[in-house]
């Protein structure tokens, strides 16, 4: 008989879970606040990943949290379930030690033990008129890295030489390897603005953006 896989996305849809299944001596990170509920032998603590510096630039320049969860299995395997802040998608991002990924802000959910976060710095164009801001979230290391959005995440595969315009409230992640530029959506810059659309970013493969389905900055532009 198979053991159960290490991880399962709960109910799909709008209103994803995330259940963990963590061996003994195993920690898992995530987002703080996000347990939903455990085992009663793991062990959860709050702790500033990376130091208190890493800490403090998260918090004040790219306005996450400033402690992470850590859920432990000390005394043997558990299970445990996860939420992210807002209605959509759980996708996982398998890192192989090589590639890095930038995350844009609320973009992270979870973590398995050997990826790392840093908070980096963006250029001005980039900080001015792109929706993550002057700073945003780098994962680094190997294992599984769970990442959640408004609506759904589409992984978008992009190949060498194609370039693709994705507007800035959409944008979830990207590779940290491919070159992007923030551009008018349209050739006008009237028309750029009058469609809907203003400014998006403008990546070119090869390498993998994840976008979401929906944009968070809607919720306070169209009121009901």
């Amino acid at each position: 008989m198979n053991p159960p896989p290490k991880y399962e996305i709960l109910h799909p849809g709008a209103f994803p879970m995330l259940l963990y299944r963590l061996d003994q001596g195993e920690t898992f990170k995530a987002e703080s606040g996000s347990m939903v509920v455990m085992d009663s032998h793991l062990e959860i603590d709050a702790r500033i990943d990376g130091g208190i510096l890493q800490g403090l630039a998260r918090k004040v320049l790219a306005s996450e949290k400033l402690f992470f969860q850590f859920i432990s299995a000390p005394n043997g395997p558990g299970e445990a379930c996860f939420s992210p802040v807002f209605p959509g998608g759980i996708v996982p991002v398998h890192m192989d030690g090589n590639s890095l990924l930038r995350i844009q802000k609320d973009g992270f959910l979870a973590s398995t033990q050997g990826v790392t976060l840093e908070t980096i710095s963006q250029s001005l164009s980039r900080g001015l008129f792109s929706r993550e801001g002057f700073f945003i979230l780098r994962a680094a290391g190997q294992g599984t890295l769970f990442l959640s959005a408004y609506g759904a995440i589409h992984s978008l595969q992009v190949p060498p030489g194609r370039t693709v315009n994705v507007d800035n409230g959409h944008l979830v992640a990207w590779n940290d390897a491919m070159p992007y530029s923030i551009r008018k959506a349209s050739r006008s810059l009237v028309a750029s603005f009058t469609s809907g659309e203003g400014l998006v970013c403008s990546f070119t493969g090869p390498g993998t953006v994840y976008i979401q389905t929906r944009n968070p900055g809607n919720l306070t532009r169209h009121k009901v």
